[in-house]
């Protein structure tokens, strides 16, 4: 990828080939008998593993053998737990079977009325076609194409349509406003749809602060996400919409010296209309406010811009675990099955079941694609059954990011004998990781671990959900025993 999408990305590992979905295992992964498989040699060694992590909650798992589907050991492995961003191993075998790894999505510039002498006679259209890599240098490639076809004018309106997908305020309503991984969800997305806030000490005193739509190559300023410095100290950030613009406040006693970071966007047919009318301006082509449509009128093609084929789009969703991503592969997977959902969790109530069909996964009940929401649920016996299926097929390891095993002081062990390719999913008091390992010997293992307290998560206020107390100890534990399980599947079944 180039150097933009590494600023918005933090870089892409190239893209990975995909292969037609396998069949489902041939061997049942639903525990038997405590005389059979579940309780392999060992077993009560991970009973007190488990009991010695002394972890507040539950945690469940369960490691099968990949070649023969034998569940070797596991711990609840069908009871159903919050599995964060694991889900979003789902969602891209949702998105492969039903889209394709070559699948495209394009961002298109159309005319309405025709063109004559330059001039738009119509319409001018920015419509979007559910990328979720859109970035604001794509849409300066797009102003740059629409000069390049002979556009100077326009004498109609200038219309936005993001209607491909159905447009979500935020994608967990349980998260603060101002989180940037819970922005809004439609059918167009601007860098990720986000909006970057900036603020440095002024000259002579106070602040200065600035929001664009920032890449590498270009900052514009927004008119549609406006930021207001209050005399406060908590809380930090306020939102509230007012006819289409995210109006925001932060705290004065918050700002220290200076900085920056992203806050989500809750309009992004504005945000990306905003950003095309004054990036269409520097190329002298003057267009009126951006109005949004949710019927897309016949019209003349003008420009157009592809996004990356679904298959590297997939690996850089699961690497980065980014949410929004996944949200709008998923309901652009929906739509292509059944029709445009009306609702993110319609659209999750459809991929769940599609995926215990395809995979016989007992007990998955998501209400997102990406994970964030608490009310999913999924068990290791039924992430176990797809894992395999994929495998099978050699479509999902290579989309895996490896995990790193580490010492006591948290350094990768870049010499570990156990190699691990994974989805990690992470939530304040919940923790998920699944996927598959290599053992010394070459043993090909599948194994998935949930843990979550329930219960501590249902206690924290939405606005301290940030960083709640003792979150980041219980998941630092919760990810110390990940890796005691690894090693121990790794060593034990790995002879």
């Amino acid at each position: 990828m180039t150097s933009r999408r590494t600023f918005l990305l933090s870089g892409l590992a190239a893209m990975a080939g995909s292969a037609a979905l396998a069949n489902a295992p041939t061997v049942s992964l639903r525990p038997v008998s405590r005389r059979n498989s579940i309780f392999a040699p060992g077993a009560e060694g991970l009973k007190a593993l488990l009991a010695q992590a002394d972890l507040p909650g539950e945690v469940v798992c369960a490691v099968a053998d990949v070649n023969t589907g034998r569940l070797l050991e596991s711990h609840g492995a069908g009871q159903a737990l919050p599995p964060a961003s694991v889900a979003k191993v789902i969602t891209a075998l949702y998105a492969l079977e039903t889209l394709g790894g070559s699948h495209r999505f394009e961002t298109r510039i159309l005319a309405t009325g025709g063109v004559s002498n330059g001039v738009v006679l119509g319409d001018l259209i920015l419509a979007g076609g559910g990328d979720p890599m859109l970035d604001t240098d794509d849409l300066a490639q797009l102003a740059a194409a629409l000069k390049a076809a002979g556009v100077r004018s326009v004498r109609g309106d200038f219309l936005v349509w993001d209607a491909a997908l159905p447009t979500i305020r935020t994608i967990d309503p349980g998260q603060p406003d101002h989180l940037g991984y819970s922005p809004a969800v439609s059918g167009i997305a601007l860098n990720f749809n986000r909006v970057h806030f900036e603020w440095k000490r002024a000259a002579g005193g106070g602040w200065a602060t600035t929001m664009d739509a920032r890449t590498e190559k270009h900052r514009p300023e927004v008119s549609m996400a406006r930021m207001r410095i209050a005399t406060r100290s908590t809380p930090v950030y306020t939102y509230a919409e007012q006819s289409g613009t995210d109006n925001w406040t932060v705290a004065s006693k918050a700002l220290g010296k200076g900085g920056s970071r992203w806050l989500p966007v809750r309009n992004p047919g504005a945000y990306a209309g905003d950003v095309f009318r004054t990036l269409a301006g520097a190329h002298g082509i003057q267009l009126g406010a951006p109005r949004q449509i949710r019927t897309l009128p016949a019209a003349q093609l003008l420009a157009q811009h592809q996004s990356p084929p679904m298959a590297e789009m997939l690996k850089a969703m699961l690497k980065y675990s980014n949410n929004l991503m996944a949200e709008m592969i998923g309901m652009s997977a929906t739509a292509a099955r059944s029709g445009r959902p009306s609702s993110l969790k319609e659209s999750a109530t459809e991929m769940s079941h599609w995926a215990t069909a395809r995979y016989d996964m007992p007990g998955i009940r998501l209400v997102d694609h990406s994970g964030l929401g608490e009310e999913s649920r999924m068990t290791p016996l039924g992430l176990l059954s797809a894992l395999i299926a994929a495998d099978r097929s050699g479509q999902l390891k290579p989309l895996l990011k490896p995990f790193d095993l580490r010492d006591a002081k948290g350094r990768p062990i870049k010499d570990h004998p156990i190699k691990v390719a994974a989805k990690t999913g992470t939530l304040n008091f919940v923790s998920g990781l699944g996927g598959f390992m290599t053992a010394s010997d070459g043993t090909e293992l599948a194994f998935a671990i949930f843990s979550a307290d329930e219960a501590t998560r249902a206690s924290i206020p939405r606005a301290e959900r940030e960083r709640p107390r003792g979150a980041k100890g219980w998941n630092r534990r919760a990810k110390a025993l990940q890796q005691q399980l690894i090693e121990r599947w790794g060593t034990v079944y790995g002879s």
